[in-house]
């Protein structure tokens, strides 16, 4: 394609309401990428690993009730549909196959099983941040439950 047609078909999806799934997901997952990495040394791991450093925005949520939208990515260790991996994409394009940030996934700890789906579902729970254990995700959702 060259550079105008390119541009016509952006124009054509922006007037018709088509969105990519980045432009489509809520503002809350938006307020949660924002935050940067710095280096630091896991005596456990024998080497520097990211840490995220989260901005003011973000640490103001630690410990608040959120609702945000997403998807269930299915994955092997989670012992039930109480607790799963939420995604603010689908599978194809989430953190786990290279699509996205680390940002963009969290920990769910849910009052009751959600049922699996490829749809995106809403939950509200309680976010909590990590920035210290290297084997769990930096973003987790408490005492979730399904909205929709």
């Amino acid at each position: 394609m060259r550079p105008v047609q390119i541009s016509i078909l952006f124009i054509a999806l922006y007037l018709f309401g088509v969105q990519s799934p980045l432009v489509a997901q809520d503002s809350t997952w938006k307020t949660l990428s924002k935050i940067s990495f710095t280096k630091k040394y896991d005596d456990l791991l024998g080497f520097k690993v990211d840490v995220p450093v989260f901005a003011s925005e973000v640490k103001k949520l630690d410990g608040k009730e959120i609702t945000l939208r997403g998807y269930i990515i299915p994955v092997e260790g989670y012992r039930s549909h109480t607790e799963f991996i939420f995604s603010a994409f689908p599978y194809n394009m989430c953190f786990f196959c290279g699509g996205a940030g680390p940002e963009t996934v969290m920990e769910v700890k849910s009052v009751t099983p959600v049922k699996y789906t490829t749809e995106p579902i809403t939950l509200k729970g309680i976010l909590h941040l990590n920035d210290s254990d290297v084997n769990r995700l930096m973003y987790g959702l408490e005492q979730a439950k399904l909205v929709n």
